[in-house]
């Protein structure tokens, strides 16, 4: 990356068109995996007292044999309807928070404010993309129907057809389901993950001055260390979030009490273990995504940039 100081900021279409290819390539890279994972925040397994919970190489094994390969990609539609909108709703939000709480007399921005910065991002992508995108795909990734039965005809065909049968029997606001706990992980995730790897990479920059650009492979590693902090910080909200999302609503009882009710629950009937299922399918599914999802953004974004006059000030994020 050069040093230029008089560099000007990502435009709006770079982030859209290099954040969309990028989180395409992440969705159809990873989403096995979050099959996986949810699978395992679904499942009871484990409550028997002396019997253990299924792992997750064990919970994949059992959903190729019972529902085909294809199945590990069950709620990718909905995942890739999303993507586009969500990563430039993540890049171009976190630009304008950063800019807004960068010092007025240097512009740059604190360690600090950037980490708000990506909490303010985390919860804007969940309130107008996240959330709605995961009620579907957790409902159609919940779906245990065999793919290779034809008899066995699962409740929601596709994203589309979910998101029509959810609204119609359940009303809306069931896309909004769990938006709380959605927006409290998307912000902790992204407010560590652009600290870490802004840090990380400016690091790696005074390590090596000779580069004017970090080449793929570093921004894959870097992405890869960000990436996996956020799991580790918020997997009891996820599994909660997963439960709650999934499970219909009971009239009079708020958000809250649902909250409430399925923590309780989870700790009385599973322990405390269970608000960490699923966590070594999502940290192999986020860590890894982050890597791909940085290193083709910082390319796409590249090349674009080569093209258009437009291009980055040295302080900027590069996810």
């Amino acid at each position: 990356m050069s040093r230029n100081s008089n560099k000007k900021p990502v435009g709006f279409a770079t982030h859209i068109t290099a954040g969309g290819i990028a989180g395409a390539c992440e969705a159809l890279t990873c989403q096995p995996l979050d099959t996986i994972k949810v699978r395992m925040q679904l499942s009871r397994s484990g409550r028997t007292p002396g019997t253990k919970a299924r792992g997750f190489i064990a919970t994949g094994v059992n959903i190729v044999r019972r529902e085909t390969p294809l199945a590990l990609y069950k709620g990718l539609g909905a995942v890739l309807s999303g993507i586009v909108p969500k990563m430039g709703i993540r890049f171009a939000s976190f630009e304008t928070y950063k800019g807004w709480l960068a010092d007025k007399s240097t512009g740059k921005t604190s360690v600090g404010n950037i980490f708000l910065a990506g909490l303010g991002a985390g919860t804007t992508e969940a309130i107008l993309v996240v959330n709605p995108m995961e009620v579907v795909k957790i409902r159609l990734q919940a779906q245990q129907h065999s793919l290779a039965d034809p008899m066995e005809a699962p409740r929601y065909r596709n994203a589309g057809h979910a998101v029509y049968t959810i609204i119609r029997e359940e009303g809306f606001a069931t896309l909004y389901r769990g938006v709380s706990l959605t927006a409290l992980r998307q912000a902790t995730n992204q407010g560590a993950n652009f600290t870490a790897y802004q840090e990380i990479k400016k690091f790696a920059h005074r390590m090596q001055p000779e580069l004017s650009e970090l080449p793929s492979y570093q921004h894959m590693i870097i992405g890869l260390i960000s990436g996996a902090m956020g799991p580790f910080s918020n997997a009891p909200i996820d599994t909660i979030k997963t439960r709650l999302q999934k499970a219909t609503a009971v009239p009079g009882q708020s958000a809250f009490q649902r909250v409430m009710a399925i923590a309780s629950d989870m700790w009385k009937q599973e322990g405390v273990r269970s608000f960490y299922k699923g966590i070594t399918p999502r940290v192999l599914r986020v860590a890894p995504g982050q890597a791909i999802v940085f290193a083709v953004y910082e390319r796409v974004s590249g090349i674009i940039e080569k093209i258009t006059p437009t291009i980055r000030e040295d302080d900027g994020y590069s996810e």
